[in-house]
């Protein structure tokens, strides 16, 4: 419906556009004519063969939008086509004004009704049932990262574990009743009306097993969902490849170094000297108010651990009094996550630099880190070397790529992140590198840097 609205103005902008708004088409093509006609017809109907529509790539994720954008590009390059085919000059208002017009407003619509939708489902509405599948351990853990990631839509009502961990016929598990074991899966979706099935890699159900589960919810309106065992490695990764027969998932190596490596290094530098340039009056102000408003340097420098283990001195704006971290006496009230030191109402903190660590104001100036090639633009928190000594194994992977001015552990919770949660955002990051992915990520924190959420 709404798509359809946006075919017809923007028919109606490229066909004025094209005339001349008191230009009727009296000796316009009768062709062109026609074509805007039939736009808005032609526009749903490119995105039905896009499958824009399809439930699994409405209002999460990135694909929606890309297959919003791919139907655009192939109209649009269709169009061009048949209008140089046959000489069809006066189309061309239509091909560069009304085809690039509604790309920008499907876009933008879609945008707005995943933002209102996401905010409804934090809220606790608009929700699809779901039963977790699996080993307990496996099951705590999606429990958990479905419970912070609300807006997806989806409320966890029961768990079905296996034989050898099922206890009873009503227990509970992390907080969830314990429905039934493995083979009552189709019995419980069909007495609770589930709306969707998780199940988790566990040695009950693979081959046979999973194929049989999978039949019996075909008679269910109940969608499956297989959580793969390498959880942590999405996107272009990981491809079905045929082998013998047999569809298996083969996982790429990171691409870590090459052309795509030059690449990021190149657009981080060139960001961060266009953003030093657009930002001098903010940064100027900003440095005004820090020297003004209490004792001390302007910029705060600290050491930090960088790609390959490299030390170098990051660079902030002063938020806390001069030689606040020599005030030892506070790490037994730390509100961070065991590892990170943080607390909440630090008294350590000037006003000037709450309404600096309020909106991330206070981290800019390392845009100077990025252009000497010390940080990226997007990539893991930079950790302090008291930090390190205390990383595991999993954690010494940040270390394949710089820190980054922001990244995922800025725009999924920063400092209300625990530990784990930490080690896997950070390890997720490395694992599925792309440019792709540090766009949606640079999007993402100016909504986290306006909410708020997690600074302190």
């Amino acid at each position: 419906m709404i798509d359809g609205l946006i075919g017809v103005l923007a028919a109606i902008v490229g066909y004025v556009g094209r005339f001349g708004a008191d230009t009727l088409p009296a000796g316009a093509s009768v062709a062109s004519l026609w074509i805007a006609l039939v736009l808005p017809a032609v526009w749903v109907m490119a995105m039905v063969v896009a499958r824009t529509y399809e439930q699994r790539f409405l209002w999460v994720g990135p694909e929606e939008f890309r297959r919003v954008f791919g139907a655009a590009v192939g109209l649009l390059a269709t169009v061009a086509t048949v209008s140089w085919a046959f000489k069809l000059e006066v189309a061309r208002g239509l091909i560069v004004l009304a085809l690039p017009l509604a790309t920008l407003l499907t876009l933008l619509h879609r945008y707005a009704e995943r933002t209102w939708l996401h905010r409804r489902r934090n809220d606790g509405r608009f929700q699809q049932t779901m039963v977790i599948v699996g080993h307990r351990s496996g099951v705590q853990a999606l429990h958990e990262q479905i419970r912070r990631s609300a807006y997806h839509g989806y409320q966890v009502v029961g768990v079905c574990l296996p034989p050898d961990e099922y206890g009873g016929p009503v227990t509970t598990f992390d907080g969830l009743p314990v429905l039934g074991d493995l083979e009552s899966v189709a019995d419980v979706v069909l007495a609770h009306e589930i709306d969707a099935v998780a199940v988790l890699p566990s040695r009950e159900l693979e081959g046979p097993a999973l194929r049989k589960l999978g039949w019996a919810l075909e008679k269910t309106e109940a969608e499956l969902l297989l959580a793969p065992a390498v959880t942590e490695i999405v996107g272009p990764r990981v491809n079905i490849r045929p082998l013998c027969g047999l569809p298996l998932l083969h996982m790429e190596r990171p691409e870590l170094r090459g052309v795509r490596r030059l690449t990021k290094e190149t657009l981080d530098r060139s960001l961060a000297v266009a953003g030093l340039f657009l930002l001098t009056p903010a940064l100027l102000v900003i440095a005004l108010a820090v020297r003004l408003s209490s004792r001390g340097p302007v910029f705060f420098r600290q050491e930090r651990v960088g790609r390959d283990g490299r030390r170098f001195h990051m660079l902030k704006f002063r938020s806390m009094v001069d030689g606040a971290s020599s005030m030892a006496t506070l790490v037994a009230e730390n509100d961070g996550n065991g590892v990170l030191f943080k607390l909440h109402e630090d008294p350590r903190v000037t006003p000037v630099g709450k309404v600096l660590r309020r909106y991330s104001l206070d981290e800019l100036p390392q845009l100077f880190n990025v252009v000497r090639g010390e940080m990226s633009l997007v990539g893991p928190r930079p950790p302090l070397p008291s930090e390190v000594e205390q990383y595991g194994e999993d954690m010494h992977r940040r270390f394949l790529v710089k820190p980054g001015l922001t990244g995922l552990w800025q725009v999924s919770g920063r400092s209300n992140l625990s530990w784990d949660d930490s080690v896997r955002i950070d390890v997720r990051y490395v694992e599925n590198w792309s440019l792709a992915f540090d766009f949606m990520i640079l999007w993402k924190t100016l909504g986290a840097v306006f909410r708020g959420s997690g600074a302190y």
